[in-house]
């Protein structure tokens, strides 16, 4: 009975010390963590769990617009995927890439004694602002929530700046600002979208996830979007539904290709913008028959997204 006894409270001794364990990965989100924000992608995934989307949709992106972006994704519910009101390291080059992210808080002691000893633990060196950065993979775009903090909320200068471009190849997208601006235009595969530029150093914040969602003024972000910014704003795709968004804005472009052409021979009458009757898209059809070169798309996608349009009207 005294051995039985010993037994049971040696297994609850060893039961309550787990549980007094600290928990590791508060900060970097686990890959069930990722898989369950992310459910609704079937496709490659990093390591981790971050949804992969294509090399060729993040050059494809590049040559759509935001408006006909931001339709396709209202007309799928998606309401809070665009934000704007940014300063540019490089305002002539529209740049894209797939969203790690990162979360940043006004710091508290206790929160960040706990975020420190787990960087210890993993065996991360350096100020938390630079363990995102050691995450990034090429073709990343580093997307960070800094709160909106400018003074003291600069989240790189030219040192961090030099180790996104390092791995990323890519660039950022901060709600903070940044120092250093005029070194860090000088980075080759590099831009990014800032709120403003200050000489001060960041201060009285830390980083608190990477890899969860976040915000970013107006929009929501989850790890694995594929984001497009340029000069008028950045906008957010979710990863399961970037191959049909970006194929749909280029049938827009397309669209507006033809009709533009129709406008200078002075042949859509009154019809500037629309008019998308049976003969309009066939003699589109007859126009991308003519110009092959003008799809990007495969042309099993471009003929599903014209019936799409066919049965509109």
């Amino acid at each position: 009975m005294v051995e039985l006894m010993k037994k049971i409270l040696t297994i609850i001794l060893l039961g309550c010390a787990a549980y007094a364990a600290p928990a590791l990965a508060q900060v970097k989100q686990t890959r069930d963590q990722m898989l369950f924000y992310t459910a609704q992608w079937k496709g490659e995934r990093f390591a981790d769990g971050r949804p992969k989307v294509s090399d060729d949709l993040l050059k494809r992106v590049l040559d759509v617009s935001i408006e006909d972006l931001w339709d396709y994704l209202r007309g799928k519910g998606f309401n809070a995927q665009f934000d704007t009101g940014f300063q540019m390291l490089h305002p002539e080059k529209p740049f894209a890439g797939r969203a790690l992210t990162a979360q940043y808080m006004p710091a508290r002691t206790d929160m960040t004694d706990a975020i420190a000893a787990e960087g210890r633990r993993e065996g991360r060196v350096s100020g938390n602002n630079s363990w995102p950065i050691n995450e990034l993979q090429v073709g990343d775009m580093y997307v960070a929530d800094g709160f909106g903090k400018i003074v003291e909320g600069t989240l790189i200068g030219s040192n961090l700046g030099s180790g996104i471009a390092a791995h990323s190849k890519t660039g950022f997208v901060f709600d903070a600002g940044i120092r250093d601006a005029a070194e860090n235009r000088e980075l080759p595969d590099f831009n990014g979208l800032y709120r403003a530029y200050d000489p001060s150093a960041w201060k009285d914040m830390t980083l608190t996830s990477i890899n969860a969602p976040i915000r970013i003024g107006r929009a929501a972000v989850l790890p694995g979007d594929l984001v497009y910014a340029s000069r008028e704003g950045v906008i957010f795709i979710p990863a399961y539904l970037a191959e049909d968004a970006v194929a749909h804005a280029e049938f827009i472009n397309l669209q507006d290709a033809f009709n533009f052409e129709l406008n200078r021979r002075g042949s859509n009458g009154g019809e500037f913008e629309g008019g998308w009757t049976p003969a309009k898209y066939d003699a589109l059809v007859a126009w991308i028959n003519a110009n092959p070169a003008r799809l990007k798309m495969s042309r099993a996608e471009f003929d599903t997204i014209l019936r799409e349009h066919r049965g509109r009207g």
